[in-house]
Parts: structure tokens; C-alpha cells; sequence
């Protein structure tokens, strides 16, 4: 319904149910009654309106997160309450569309005029949500960076020169053949972004040094790190490396495996974290690697969306580049 069906409803002018709407001007009480029958008859929703026709902020966000089956609800959540918690800087609250649909809840606050902007995560390389706001003309921002998305804000961590970084530093210390453990192989079907970007740069960094990968891919189930370790030792190439570019307890799935084996980090075996979304210098065995700036993406993201708002328009994707910190799980056996 919009302020035309109102009008039309109680056979007054648009500008009469503007007033009676925002204050802003008196109107005989006749016509006020008219326009709130309407307003009754029709499901209309008044206080979104008024705040629309006064210019004014709803001071509320909403947040378009879909959880999928395959999901990790723990980084989930971490996304969400780094959003949460930006928002709050700048006293905004945060309205949660998490269904699988990604479209219809944009739509819903969009129409409805909850919401200032939109924050969009979980993007995939064709996002449907990059059409879905230009149409609606709704002020959004992406965690993630998809096609189509020129002169909309995206912000992520550079994946593809992670990708490259982590093997690179493998590399120079000499590992020829290098095991991945990737998160759950749905997520390349599903065509997440940050999926996509990494793969390019590990073929990027494998093809400049020579080295080999072998990949193992962490379905959602208990005892999926233990198996992808054991697939990677006990398989005909020998690696002498793991790059983890997946889920925490994965991780801690691995390492116990690692454990049972007999081997001995980083004498027998090297271990890199990829855009950890944990912390890996908490294991009993700290990793090297590149850490997931969450809370700065999400901070961007917010930031972004609120310019939106105020009509700013966004530049080119902003790419964070990744930060290599060693915690001494990696060895160079070249020496």
C-alpha cells in the first residue's frame, strides 16, 4: 500500500494525508478520521510513512544474513554481532532477515520503510540481492564482493591474495606438495564469493612457484577434520604442509587427529590458518596464518550503508589485505 491508496481510500489529496501523517500542518477533524479509516481498512503502516515523508531517520538497519544448512553458526553469529555492535556506535539498531529466501525480506522493510539501509553478508558471486536493492533503490552495503555490484558499497578481506600469501610463504620454506582442508565443497557449488577469490589465488600462487595442492573438503559433520587428515596422509602424494581454510572446530578435529598420528608440529608437519574467523593463536598449537578482520569488515559495511543513506556514493570494492603473523606452526625444509 502506498500514500496514493490512502488518498484515494478516503477521497482526500495526497498532501492532506501527509499532514495528518507528519503534524505538520492542522487538518480538520473530518478528514483526519477519513484518512485514519483508511489507514485501518488498508493494513497501511503509518509511522514508517510519516518518518519517510518527514526525511527523517528510522535509525534502524536490517541485517540480511541467511543461514544455510552448511553453514558454521558460530561465525555466523560473529558477523552478526560485530554488525550489532558497530551499529550501536552510531545509534542504530539492527533488524535481523535471516531466512534462506534473500530476497523477500529486503523486500518487506524496503516497502514498508523500516529500515535506513540494508547490510547484505554471506554474498555470493551472482548475488540477487545487488538487483534487489538497486530496484527497490534502498541504501545497502555487501560483506563480500559479487558481479554487477559497481557503485555499491562492498567491503571484504583480499581472499584471492590470501590465497596467495599462504602458499607463498610455504614455498619459501620449501614445501613442494601442499595439503588443504577447505570448508564443505557446497559452498564452491553454492558459488560463495570468498570461495571463489581464494581458489584464484591459490592456482595464482601455485602456478608462479611450482608447487603442488592437494585438497580435502570439510563436510558439516563431526570427525570431518579427523578424515580430511587422514585422506591427506594416507593418499599417494606426500605433503608436507596443511593450509586450514575452514570452520574452528575443524580445526581442533585435525589437530587432535595430528595428534594421534604421532606428528609433531612443525617438525613433521607444517600448519597454516586461512582467513581464520577463529582465533588461531588459541589452539595448543598456535598457527601461523592470516586472521579474518571481522570486526573491521562488518565496521566498513555499517559505515558504508549509513553513507549510503546520507546519498554518498560508494568507490571501488574495498579490499583488505591480509596480515601474515608467524606463531611458529610452520618449518622450512629446504634447510
Amino acid at each position: 500500500m502506498t500514500i496514493n491508496d490512502v488518498a484515494k481510500a478516503a477521497g482526500v489529496s495526497i498532501s492532506s494525508v501527509s499532514y495528518a501523517l507528519s503534524g505538520k500542518r492542522t487538518i480538520s477533524a473530518d478528514t483526519k478520521r477519513r484518512i485514519e479509516r483508511a489507514i485501518r481498512e488498508l493494513g497501511y503502516r503509518p509511522h514508517a510513512a510519516a518518518r519517510m515523508l518527514a526525511g527523517a531517520k528510522t535509525n534502524i538497519l536490517a541485517l540480511s544474513a541467511p543461514l544455510h544448512d552448511d553453514g558454521h553458526l558460530p561465525t555466523h553469529m560473529r558477523f552478526m554481532s560485530a554488525v550489532v555492535q558497530s551499529a550501536r556506535e552510531y545509534d542504530y539498531d539492527v533488524l535481523l532477515l535471516a531466512t534462506d529466501d534473500e530476497v523477500s525480506g529486503i523486500q518487506r522493510v524496503a516497502t514498508s520503510s523500516l529500515v535506513d539501509g540494508v547490510v547484505a553478508m554471506s554474498v555470493s558471486d551472482d548475488d540477487d540481492r545487488v538487483g534487489l536493492v538497486r530496484d527497490l533503490g534502498i541504501p545497502a552495503s555487501f560483506i563480500g564482493v559479487t558481479a554487477g555490484a559497481e557503485g555499491l558499497a562492498c567491503v571484504d578481506l583480499d581472499f584471492v591474495q590470501t590465497g596467495s600469501l599462504v602458499i607463498d610463504r610455504l614455498a619459501e620454506d620449501g614445501h613442494r606438495t601442499i595439503g588443504i582442508i577447505g570448508h564443505p565443497h557446497s559452498y564452491v557449488e553454492r558459488k560463495q564469493g570468498f570461495m571463489t577469490r581464494f581458489e584464484e589465488g591459490i592456482a595464482a600462487a601455485t602456478s608462479a612457484r611450482g608447487v603442488r595442492v592437494v585438497r580435502e573438503w570439510a563436510d558439516p559433520g563431526r570427525g570431518a577434520g579427523a578424515r580430511a587428515v587422514d585422506a591427506l596422509m594416507d593418499g599417494p602424494e606426500k605433503i608436507s604442509a596443511i593450509v586450514f581454510h575452514s570452520s574452528e572446530p575443524v580445526v581442533e578435529d585435525a589437530l587432535r587427529r595430528l595428534a594421534e598420528r604421532g606428528i609433531e608440529v612443525p617438525r613433521d608437519m607444517s600448519l597454516v590458518a586461512a582467513a581464520a574467523s577463529y582465533d588461531p593463536s588459541g589452539f595448543d598449537i598456535p598457527l601461523s596464518g592470516v586472521t579474518l578482520p571481522i570486526e573491521r569488515v562488518c565496521r566498513v559495511a555499517v559505515e558504508s550503508a549509513l553513507a549510503a543513506h546520507r546519498g554518498e556514493g560508494a568507490e571501488d570494492p574495498l579490499l583488505i589485505d591480509p596480515t601474515y603473523v608467524d606463531r611458529g606452526s610452520t618449518v622450512n625444509v629446504s634447510a
